[in-house]
């Protein structure tokens, strides 16, 4: 079953994150993911929510999206991210 990260992103300095990005995209694409949205326009139809930048990638299973979060690739990557960015983000299952 699928399973997707859904992050909410606010940038703080963004040539920095793109440092991140550059190294993220390979990364995902060895764990079998895929970007279904990144950073693209969006709308709060509802709710309180104010997202400032959304990403959504589809890994092949929760464990494949948990195995990339806790990997040494990622946590390097994270380290990057963090420096210049503050994010939410969760994990949720498909159908």
């Amino acid at each position: 079953m699928a399973a997707y990260f859904i992050f909410d992103v606010e940038i703080r300095d963004m040539g920095r994150y793109q440092e991140f990005m550059a190294g993220v995209k390979p990364a995902l694409e060895a764990a079998g993911a895929k970007y279904l949205a990144r950073g693209g326009a969006h709308k709060v139809l509802e709710g309180d929510w104010q997202p400032r930048r959304i990403v959504l990638p589809e890994f092949p299973s929760a464990k494949a999206a948990e195995e990339f979060y806790y990997g040494a690739v990622y946590r390097g990557l994270k380290a990057i991210r963090d420096e210049c960015s503050s994010a939410r983000l969760v994990l949720v299952e498909g159908v």
